[in-house]
Order: structure tokens, then sequence, then C-alpha cells
């Protein structure tokens, strides 16, 4: 059957399929553009809480969808941007920012891979310090094994 379909449909096929389907919903947009593309950036920056990795404009979780119209809701109320990032973060906590801010103990998260790479690297480079002068004192015979050895060597 599938030598029956021409390639060209076969293609579009497969690209319509492996399209990303878009979460938001007709009826949850906004008329005007403006405030819409507003939601739109805003919900870029939002984690669904349901999904994890994935932001709310992408998501079709009943919860997405309700942080989506929420997030229209503070739009339609004159909130600016950040306070609507502020009202939902006061309310679900950082967690659903998908970038977290770099205050407060966020930093302590921010700075632990750069100094956990920096304390690998000195405890890596003091071993092989460490393990080069054991090896070089290694190869100096004290001169009873000196002699020792060249008795062995004579026999």
């Amino acid at each position: 059957m599938v030598d029956s379909i021409h390639p060209t449909l076969l293609v579009l096929a497969v690209l319509v399929l492996a399209s990303p389907a878009l979460a938001v919903q007709p009826d949850e947009m906004l008329d005007d553009p403006v405030l819409e593309e507003r939601a739109r950036e805003i919900s870029k920056e939002l984690r669904c809480l349901v999904c994890r990795n994935e932001n709310i404009d992408d998501s079709n979780a009943e919860l997405a969808r309700d942080l989506r119209l929420l997030v229209r809701e503070r739009l339609l109320e004159g909130d600016t941007d950040e306070e609507v990032l502020d009202h939902i973060v006061g309310r679900y906590t950082e967690y659903v920012l998908l970038k977290p801010t770099t205050g407060g103990l966020n930093i302590v998260l921010w700075a632990a891979g750069p100094l956990m790479l920096l304390f690998g690297l000195g405890l890596g480079l003091g071993f092989v310090r460490a393990r080069g002068r054991a090896q070089a004192g290694a190869d100096v015979l004290s001169d009873e094994e000196e002699a020792r050895l060249q008795e062995i060597l004579k026999k």
C-alpha cells in the first residue's frame, strides 16, 4: 500500500505528524494581539508543573491551561509582565520559572557546578603531582641497596 502513495504526500504527512501540537486553545486567546503576544512570551517563561521541563504554552495539561488563563486574566487587569510573573511565583514558588533567578540562595545552585569543577581539577592536579614526586623518589637507591644490587648482578 505504501508503494501506491505519492512520495510527496508521504513527506507531507510525516512533517504534519512531526510538528508540535499547539496547546493554546482558541478559546484561551485574547482578542488584542499585543496582549496575546505578551501572554505567549510570559507563558514561555513558566514551567508546567505537571510536565516538568515544558513551558505552559506547549503543555496540554489542565494545570498548564489554568496557568495560561491566569496569565491572560492578569494581563487584562492591567498588570505588567513582571507583576504577572511575581503573582504566579508568589502562588506557586520560584519552581514555576523555567529559568530560576540568580539571587538569594539560588546563587549557591548557580555556583555549585563551576566550584565543583574547580575542586575536581585541583584534586586531580594534586594527585598527579604527588604521584610524580613519589615516582621520582622511588628511582633513587640508597648506598646499601646499590651495593646489594651490584653483588646480585655479579653472580
